[in-house]
């Protein structure tokens, strides 16, 4: 095989492989539009704004679960040395 040879299989690879890329990237949008339609909806998109605040309000009281604990802890072990 000559250098020609090989260079024309190496273009010939990479093309079709961008093309499988190409494809399973288009597959993967149609099918998270699917699972997340749009809200075009007013009220929809309303009540998605306030599930997600009510989330993020649960987040922060599971991190501040989690620091406090983690500071009771710190404690516990300071008290344990100082005996």
């Amino acid at each position: 095989m000559n250098p020609f040879e090989m260079l024309l299989l190496l273009v010939g690879m990479v093309l079709i492989f961008q093309l499988i890329k190409h494809k399973t990237t288009l597959r993967h949008e149609r099918r998270s539009h699917d699972i997340f339609p749009l809200a075009d909806d007013p009220d929809e998109s309303r009540m998605l704004r306030d599930e997600v605040r009510q989330l993020k309000e649960r987040i922060q009281v599971l991190e501040r679960i989690t620091v406090e604990k983690e500071n009771s802890l710190a404690r516990e072990i300071e008290d344990l040395r100082n005996r």
